[in-house]
């Protein structure tokens, strides 16, 4: 595996990183985009410390560099196209995070409640099936390459 490395513009909507993000920072970001947003929904993958019921020390996130935000902004161009969104923030962390960090923010804002709801959970669900972000888990056993569940 190949890790990627973070993408340059700090605020892009669509991004990899390895430092953590701020919830507030993103939505605020989201929300300047337009005037005619009547509604954001988002959601925050958080780094658990148990997965089927074993302890998680850490979890480490590794891509294939040269497809992960290609890959992630075509995911943005389609929920904007497929729900009428007026845009979307899509952000991942690479490296390692411990229990209790943020791992993934998706944020879809449209101009009504239903769209934003349908792609926020449509964005994360494809996230996990198609994008090559691949997921360790360090345990007190041992480490363990985790299988995509979307």
């Amino acid at each position: 595996m190949n890790a990627a490395k973070e993408t340059k513009e700090e605020n892009a909507p669509v991004r990899v990183q390895n430092a953590d993000f701020s919830v507030d920072a993103e939505l605020r970001a989201l929300r300047d985009v337009s005037p005619r947003i009547g509604g954001i929904a988002s959601f925050v993958g958080c780094a658990r410390d148990f997965s089927y019921v074993r302890a998680v020390r850490e979890i480490s996130f590794d891509a294939y560099a040269r497809m992960v935000v290609p890959e992630m902004e075509a995911l943005r161009d389609e929920a904007i196209e497929r729900f009428a969104l007026i845009d979307a923030r899509l952000v991942h962390r690479l490296g390692t995070v411990q229990a209790g960090d943020n791992i993934v923010f998706i944020a879809a804002a449209a101009e009504h409640r239903a769209p934003a709801f349908d792609a926020c959970r449509w964005l994360i669900d494809t996230l996990k099936a198609r994008v090559p972000i691949w997921k360790k888990e360090i345990t007190p056993e041992g480490e363990t390459w985790v299988t995509p569940h979307p």
